[in-house]
C-alpha cells in the first residue's frame, strides 16, 4: 500500500512539474534567428515571396502555418503584381531581445523591370519592422523614418494574412462583433477612390480573436495604438486572396507607427505527431523498400514499426515488426527508417508506427503497369492541348481555344509574365501583324495558358525519348487534327504518345516556318485575360482581330476586340539549341508516323546547328548528341571529342546526355576522361544523398523540389544504363518514391494527381478555382517555409506547391515510371 501511495505521489509530481515548466516557457530567439517555444514559431523576413504568401512576419502555431506576410503594403488586399518593399538584412539583437529588418519602397530592381515587372507609384519611404517576444506573445512594431505624405494617408497599412484553408467555418470576435470566416467572398463592396472594387471589412475594432473554439488555432491580435484593426476578406479582387488583418498608418506617425500584440495559443507540451512516408503507389518485389518515419525534434520515445499485409477478409496480417533505425535530424524533424526490402509476396500492405497507419500500397510485379503513368498520357496531356476541343465522356475539359493565334508582339515591351520583346521583331513581321501557322498544336503551360518554347520543346523531347526507349504504343485517346477534336477514353488506333509528339511539333515547326525562326512564346496581351480561371476557350473570341480605324475599338472581352495572343521572339542561343535537340530526337520517332514532320524537324535542327552563334560550346552538346544518334555523321562525334575537357568538367550536366552516344564514339582518350569524370560524380552524389533520409540529393527550397527531383531521376536512368558499373539504379528509384509520397511533411500525398492511394486532388491547374485536379498532372510538391518548415497545403492557389507545368515537369514523371518498370522487370 505504501508503495502504491509513493508511485501515485511520484507520477503526480512529474505531471505537475512538467505542467509548471510548460506554463513558464516563453518565446526565445533560437539559433535559426526566429522566435520559438513549444508549439509556436514566429519568423521575420526568412522568406520573401509575398506574391505567393511567404514573407514578412509569419507564424507557425502548433504545427500549422496560420499567418504570413506581416508587413506594410499599399493596398488592403494586394495581389501578385502589386508593389512590395525591398527587404534589407535581418538583424538579431539578443541584448535587446528583438529581431528587425529594414524595408523600403520602391524596390528598384522590380520597378518596371525583371521577370514579373511591378509598376510602383511615386512614393518613396523607408521603415524598420521589428518583432519582440513578450512571454508567450509577440509584439510587432513598425518605425517609419519619416511620416507618410498626406496623399498616402488612408492607403498604407500593416497587413497580416491568415491562411483561409483552416479557417472556413471557424468563428471570430472583434470587440463586440462576431461572425464566421466564409468559404466564398460575400458582399457588400464598394468602389474606392482609385476606382478599384473593395469589400467592406468583415469587422473593425481593437482586439481580434481568431477561432476561439479551437485550441490549436486560437489567436489574439491586439492593436496597441489608436488605429483600428480591420478584418478583410482578401478575395475582393483576387480569387487566391487570404483573410487580411490590417491597420492603417496614422497621419504624422513615425516611431511606433504600428504596434500590435499577437498571442497565438500554444498547446502546453505540444509535439508533432509521427508521420510515416511511403510510396502511395507501392513497390516492385525486386525494388528496395524503405519507409521513413518523421518525428518531433524533441521526441525520445521509440515504438516498433510494423508492416501488415491486408487480407482478403479484412484481417491485418503482421508480416514484419522491428525497431526502426535512427537516421538523425533533417530540417526541423527527427527521422527513423524502416527497411522491408526482403518482403516480396504480392498483395496490399500498410505500415504502422504508434498511432499512424499509412494508406494501402501494393507489392507487385505489375505495380507500374497500370494507373501510374497512363493518366498523364491519356488525361493530363490531352487536357492541356491548345487549339482543340477536349471531350471526356460527359465532360468537356475545354472548348476550341486560341484559334485566332497570333499577332506579332509590340517592340520594346516587357510583358507582365516575363516575355521581353526588344527593339526589333527579329523577323519579317511588324508589331501587330498577323502571324499565320500558330493556331495549331502546342500545350498550355501550367494554369496560365501560354506556350513557352522551352516547355513545348521539353515535352516533345521527353516523349520522344520515352517512345524510342520503351515503345509505348498505348492508345486510349482519339485526336483529330483536322477537326481539332479530342475524345479522351476513345481509342483511335494510333499510339497516343506519337500523337502528342506530333501535336507539339505542329506548334514548333509551324512557328519556325512562319517566323523564319523559333518563337519565344505565345501569350495573351492583358492581365484580365491572363488571370482567367477555367475554360481557355473564354480567353479570346477565336476570330482574327481586324483593326478598323473608323470605329471605336471594343474592350478586351467584347466581340471584335484585340484579344488575340501575342507572339514574342528573342535571340537566345541556348534555348534555340535545346529546341533543336528536341526536334532531332522527334524526327527519329516520327518516321513512319508523320514523315513530313519528321523531315521538317530534322531540317530545322540542322539549320539551327549551322546558324546559331553561341558563346558557350556547352550549350551545343545536347544537340550534337541527338544529331549524332540521328544521322551518325562523324562531325558531331568530332565536336564532342574536341570538347572532351569541357564535357568532363561539367559532367553533372553532360554525363547523362552523352551516355546515349557513348558507344558511337571510338576515341580512347575521350572515353577515359568521361569515365573518370562520371566516377567522381558518383562519389559526389553518394555524399549528397547522406544529407537527408530520402536517398537522393535534396535541399529544400522556397519552391517544391518535385520537378527537379524527378529530372534527377531521369538523369540517373541514363547514367545507370550508360555506365552500369558506376551508377546503380537505386537513386532513380528513390527519386520516383519521393514523387509518389516518400517526402517530408505531414501531407504524404503523391505529387501526381489521382495516382496512388493518396494524391494531390486540389491543385494549381486551370480548374483550380473548382478546388479540383487534372488526373496525371504533376505538382511541384512540398515547399520550404524558410528556414526549416516543409509545407504542402491543401489549397489550390499556391503555385510553388501544387502547380502543374508542361515540359520536364510532366514528361520526366512519365519517363521515370516507364523506366522503373522496364528496369525492374529485368531483375
Amino acid at each position: 500500500m505504501n508503495k502504491l501511495v509513493y508511485r501515485l505521489f511520484f507520477f503526480s509530481f512529474i505531471i505537475i512539474s512538467n505542467s509548471s515548466k510548460a506554463q513558464q516557457e516563453t518565446l526565445k530567439i533560437n539559433d535559426l534567428e526566429y522566435l520559438e517555444m513549444t508549439g509556436l514559431n514566429v519568423m521575420l523576413a526568412h522568406d520573401f515571396y509575398p506574391e505567393s504568401h511567404q514573407g514578412g512576419v509569419g507564424i507557425i502555431q502548433n504545427g500549422l502555418r496560420i499567418g504570413t506576410n506581416g508587413d506594410l503594403r499599399l493596398e488592403p488586399t494586394p495581389g501578385q503584381w502589386q508593389p512590395v518593399p525591398k527587404v534589407g538584412k535581418r538583424i538579431v539583437d539578443r541584448n535587446k531581445n528583438e529581431i528587425s529588418v529594414r524595408m523600403e519602397y520602391p524596390d528598384q530592381e522590380k520597378n518596371k523591370k525583371g521577370f514579373n515587372p511591378i509598376i510602383y507609384p511615386d512614393l518613396n519611404f523607408s521603415y524598420t519592422l521589428k518583432i519582440k517576444p513578450e512571454g508567450k506573445a509577440v509584439r510587432v512594431i513598425v518605425d517609419l523614418d519619416n511620416p507618410l505624405p498626406k496623399e498616402w494617408i488612408g492607403k498604407v497599412g500593416f497587413n497580416f494574412e491568415l491562411f483561409p484553408g483552416i479557417l472556413f467555418g471557424k468563428s471570430y470576435y472583434m470587440d463586440q462583433s462576431f461572425g464566421i470566416f466564409p468559404r466564398q467572398l460575400n458582399g457588400p463592396g464598394f468602389i474606392d477612390q482609385d476606382k478599384q472594387y473593395q469589400t467592406t471589412p468583415m469587422a473593425e475594432g481593437s482586439k481580434l480573436v481568431v477561432a476561439p473554439e479551437s485550441d490549436r488555432q486560437r489567436l489574439v491580435i491586439e492593436n496597441l495604438k489608436g488605429n483600428k484593426l480591420q478584418l478583410i476578406d482578401g478575395r475582393a479582387q483576387h480569387n487566391n486572396g487570404w483573410f487580411v488583418v490590417r491597420s492603417l498608418v496614422p497621419e504624422g506617425a513615425s516611431s511606433n507607427a504600428i504596434e500590435w500584440l499577437i498571442t497565438p495559443h500554444a498547446i502546453a507540451g505540444w509535439k508533432y505527431e509521427p508521420v510515416v512516408q511511403v510510396s502511395q503507389v507501392g513497390y516492385h518485389p525486386a525494388q528496395q523498400k524503405v519507409a521513413v518515419v518523421e518525428l518531433d525534434a524533441s521526441e525520445t520515445q521509440r515504438f516498433p514499426v510494423t508492416l501488415y499485409r491486408i487480407g482478403e477478409n479484412g484481417a491485418m496480417l503482421k508480416v514484419m515488426e522491428t525497431t526502426p533505425n535512427d537516421w538523425g535530424k533533417f530540417i526541423r524533424y527527427k527521422y527513423l527508417k524502416f527497411d522491408f526490402t526482403s518482403v516480396q509476396q504480392p498483395g496490399m500492405y500498410v505500415v504502422k508506427y504508434n498511432n499512424y497507419t499509412t494508406e494501402p500500397f501494393q507489392i507487385s510485379k505489375n505495380v507500374f503497369k497500370r494507373n501510374v503513368w497512363q493518366p498523364t498520357l491519356e488525361t493530363f496531356l490531352p487536357a492541356q492541348m491548345c487549339h482543340m476541343k477536349v471531350n471526356d465522356r460527359y465532360k468537356v475539359w475545354h472548348g476550341f481555344c486560341h484559334l485566332d493565334d497570333a499577332r506579332m508582339a509590340p517592340t520594346d515591351s516587357n510583358h507582365f509574365d516575363g516575355y521581353l520583346q526588344g527593339n526589333s521583331t527579329l523577323c519579317k513581321h511588324a508589331s501587330g501583324d498577323r502571324v499565320n501557322g500558330l493556331n495549331r498544336g502546342g500545350w498550355h503551360d501550367a494554369g496560365d495558358f501560354d506556350l513557352r518554347i522551352e516547355s513545348q520543346a521539353e515535352t516533345v523531347h521527353g516523349l520522344s525519348l520515352a517512345y524510342e526507349l520503351f515503345k509505348t504504343n498505348y492508345d486510349n485517346t482519339s485526336i483529330d487534327q483536322v477537326n481539332k477534336i479530342i475524345e479522351i477514353h476513345q481509342p483511335d488506333g494510333k499510339a497516343d504518345m506519337l500523337q502528342q509528339i506530333e501535336h507539339g511539333l505542329l506548334s514548333i515547326v509551324g512557328g519556325y516556318e512562319s517566323l523564319g525562326r523559333l518563337y519565344r512564346g505565345i501569350i495573351c496581351p492583358t492581365l484580365r485575360q491572363y488571370v482567367l480561371l477555367g475554360d481557355p476557350a473564354n480567353m479570346t473570341d477565336n476570330r482574327n482581330y481586324v483593326n478598323n480605324i473608323s470605329t471605336t475599338e471594343p474592350k478586351v472581352g467584347y466581340p471584335g476586340s484585340a484579344d488575340d495572343r501575342w507572339v514574342f521572339t528573342e535571340n537566345n542561343p541556348e534555348r534555340e539549341l535545346n529546341t533543336a535537340a528536341a526536334l532531332a530526337s522527334a524526327s527519329r520517332v516520327m518516321k513512319g508516323f508523320n514523315d513530313t514532320l519528321a523531315a521538317k524537324s530534322l531540317a530545322i535542327a540542322l539549320e539551327l546547328w549551322n546558324r546559331t552563334k553561341e558563346s558557350d560550346p556547352l550549350h551545343r552538346v545536347k544537340l550534337a548528341n541527338e544529331l549524332l544518334i540521328t544521322t551518325k555523321d562523324k562531325k558531331y562525334a568530332d565536336f564532342l571529342i574536341a570538347h572532351t575537357h569541357l564535357i568532363s568538367k561539367n559532367i553533372e550536366q553532360t554525363g547523362y546526355v552523352i551516355g546515349r552516344s557513348f558507344s558511337l564514339i571510338n576515341n580512347k582518350k575521350y572515353k577515359e576522361n568521361i569515365l573518370k569524370a562520371v566516377k567522381a560524380f558518383r562519389a559526389k552524389v553518394d555524399e549528397q544523398e547522406k544529407k537527408n533520409p530520402y536517398g537522393i540529393p535534396y535541399e529544400p527550397y522556397i519552391w517544391g523540389a518535385g520537378w527537379g527531383i524527378q529530372n534527377f531521376g531521369v538523369q540517373q536512368y541514363f547514367l545507370h544504363t550508360s555506365y552500369p558499373d558506376i551508377f546503380p539504379d537505386t537513386y532513380m528509384l528513390h527519386a520516383m518514391n519521393f514523387i509518389l509520397g516518400c517526402h517530408p511533411g505531414s501531407n504524404t500525398s503523391s505529387f501526381a494527381s489521382g495516382i496512388g492511394s493518396k494524391s494531390l486532388t486540389v491543385a494549381y491547374g486551370f480548374n483550380r478555382d473548382d478546388w479540383s485536379y487534372i488526373p496525371g498532372g504533376i505538382a511541384s510538391g512540398t515547399a520550404l517555409i524558410r528556414p526549416d518548415y516543409p509545407e504542402l497545403l491543401e489549397w489550390p492557389y499556391l503555385w510553388q506547391q501544387t502547380e502543374y507545368v508542361l515540359g520536364g515537369g510532366t514528361t520526366d514523371y512519365l519517363f521515370l515510371i516507364l523506366a522503373a518498370d522496364a528496369l525492374l522487370d529485368k531483375k
